[in-house]
């Protein structure tokens, strides 16, 4: 589950089956009872027809809980972290960050730091979207040291300049208008 609309759909399957559970986290269930396999096959279907899915080997719920903390870290934390990102993901998944750092790159195909910038430069996208913050706030927000590293890693990762990705959605709109 990789937003809150994800949890809802979850909890609402959950409680069409009667299924009692406890916290619901982004990628994580707790059920309070053990299902019947009817409602298993059941509860699979209903998240099949959202578009989500039930993990059940190891590997991949672990790579799925490091994907959902980077998600909530880019997309939904406002405050900073006090620690380096990869001592808050080996405390909160509760591995070694070396394990969790190749299991990552060899199932996924790309290094955990790769995964972090290519969210933080959607989130920036959005945010140069919706045009409520300048740069500066854009590069606080997202815990960049400075509006130039920001700059350079979103040319890098997009190959356009942020203030070049504002204009091309200026344009998109003017075009629009001219219809």
């Amino acid at each position: 589950m990789v937003s809150h609309r994800c949890k809802m759909a979850v909890k609402d399957a959950l409680i069409e089956l009667n299924l009692h559970h406890g916290l619901i986290e982004l990628g994580t269930i707790e059920l309070l009872d053990s299902p019947t396999v009817a409602q298993y096959l059941a509860f699979k279907h209903i998240l099949c027809q959202s578009g989500l899915e039930i993990i059940d080997d190891k590997k991949a719920v672990l790579i799925e809980r490091i994907k959902n903390e980077i998600v909530e870290m880019v997309h939904y934390q406002e405050q900073s972290l006090e620690i380096n990102f990869s001592i808050f993901l080996a405390d909160r998944l509760q591995y070694d960050y070396t394990y969790l750092s190749n299991l990552f790159s060899e199932i996924v195909g790309t290094t955990i730091e790769h995964f972090v910038i290519a969210h933080k430069i959607e989130r920036v996208k959005e945010l140069i979207l919706d045009d409520e913050f300048n740069l500066t706030q854009i590069s606080y927000l997202l815990h960049y040291s400075s509006v130039a590293h920001l700059s350079n890693q979103f040319k890098k990762v997009t190959g356009v300049s942020p203030s070049h990705f504002k204009k091309m959605k200026l344009k998109r709109e003017l075009a629009l208008e001219n219809l």
